[in-house]
């Protein structure tokens, strides 16, 4: 679990890490810092982060959080490039689409849970500016 001074997603502190992102002065550069900094928006309940980085094409129409749910976001494992790399593989290689595999742990009313996923991203230009944005995932361990 991050020590008050790191950032939640793992990273040295949230200013030097995924703040600049949720305050929209910084665009993430890369799909594992915008996955970082939507794990960051999960645990802060930022809707609106989680809504402007998800791509248009596959954002839920429906709220992403649920205020009343007493859910814990824990911690967050980001799986070696290794294991990321043997995967895309098979893959043809674009600069504009990418994957992160991830572990997230958190607990709902107290009983604990891991998310295990592969998440797609696409980069795409959006107010003249490449960004990246969360296309979906898939989930490894089912």
């Amino acid at each position: 679990m991050p020590t008050p001074s790191t950032c939640p997603c793992g990273g040295p502190s949230l200013a030097t890490c995924c703040g600049p992102y949720l305050s929209a002065d910084a665009v993430p550069q890369t799909p594992e810092a915008l996955m970082r900094s939507r794990y960051t928006a999960y645990k802060q309940q930022n809707e609106a982060y989680l809504r402007a980085t998800w791509h248009p094409s596959t954002v839920p129409d429906g709220p992403i959080i649920d205020p009343n749910e007493r859910l814990q976001w824990l911690g967050l494992e980001v799986k070696s490039a290794l294991r990321l790399r043997q995967r895309k593989a098979e893959l043809p290689e674009s600069q504009d689409a990418d994957t992160v595999e991830f572990v997230a742990r958190y607990k709902i009313n107290g009983r604990a849970h891991r998310l295990h996923e592969v998440s797609r991203f696409v980069r795409e230009q959006a107010g003249g500016v490449a960004r990246w944005f969360y296309l979906d995932g898939s989930f490894p361990d089912k």
